[in-house]
């Protein structure tokens, strides 16, 4: 445990001196401008309208992304200069390397969620809202999109961790999320289409009638389970094989 610490310690001090916070943002900055556009309709609770728009942006686009990008991110150290010979001659096991990389992905997944979340009061505030926030259902969005997203962190931190090229996952995770337009519509291929299921565990009940929107959030949260742990079983087990 002590290990896991130091290595972790090491990836935070490694990212603080990268852009990679500077991509954090982008994706809630972007949400708020098209929540701040957003119309309310009658009788309809405001927050949700604004909520609902700001995921499809969020989480069919920007989340998927973001979960492929963090991994190349943390990996491209290693990747040049002979990183990983350098560090795995450390008295340091692969496990703990593998985990703290993926502690430090899903981190950086949580903070985009909290500046979504600081980015949709600021669209409410601007709109003038006055109805009460349902803060029930923006956590169930903001918790289900950061757990929707593990699976996607899982895999492609094995595939950055396999590929020294730093564009190469990057094409990948991007050429995959792209077609989530089109696969959301489908109910029998959504849900168990990684790139997909951050945008259906975000969105609020209601908001979308069409294709997946409206499966039940529990057995999208078994199916992400279950592809998680699969993914990160792979990934653990491909990185401790691996000749370095």
């Amino acid at each position: 445990m002590r290990t896991f610490f130091r290595i972790l310690s090491s990836e935070l001090l490694k990212i603080s001196k990268s852009k990679v916070w500077l991509l954090i943002v982008v994706s809630p900055i972007l949400s708020t401008l098209v929540g701040i556009l957003a119309e309310p309709y009658e009788g309809i609770d405001p927050w949700r309208i604004v909520l609902g728009t700001m995921v499809f942006l969020h989480g069919m686009l920007f989340l998927p992304i973001l979960a492929g990008l963090f991994p190349a991110f943390i990996c491209r150290y290693e990747h040049t200069g002979g990183g990983w010979k350098q560090l795995l001659v450390l008295p340091v096991s692969r496990s703990a390397v593998y985990l703290a990389k993926f502690t430090i992905v899903a981190g950086l997944l949580a903070v985009c969620q909290l500046l979504f979340l600081a980015g949709m009061l600021i669209a409410g505030w601007i709109q003038g809202f006055t109805d009460p926030i349902p803060w029930g259902i923006v956590a169930t969005c903001l918790f289900g999109g950061w757990f929707a997203c593990l699976p996607l962190a899982a895999l492609q931190l094995g595939i950055s961790l396999s590929w020294s090229s730093f564009a190469a996952p990057l094409a990948v995770n991007v050429s995959l999320t792209i077609p989530n337009m089109l696969i959301i519509n489908s109910k029998d291929i959504a849900p168990f289409y990684p790139w997909a299921q951050p945008v259906l565990a975000m969105m609020p009940l209601g908001e979308a009638d069409f294709g997946a929107f409206n499966l039940p959030l529990e057995s999208l949260m078994v199916t992400v389970l279950g592809s998680f742990l699969v993914f990160f079983a792979a990934g653990l087990i491909h990185f401790r094989c691996k000749e370095i």
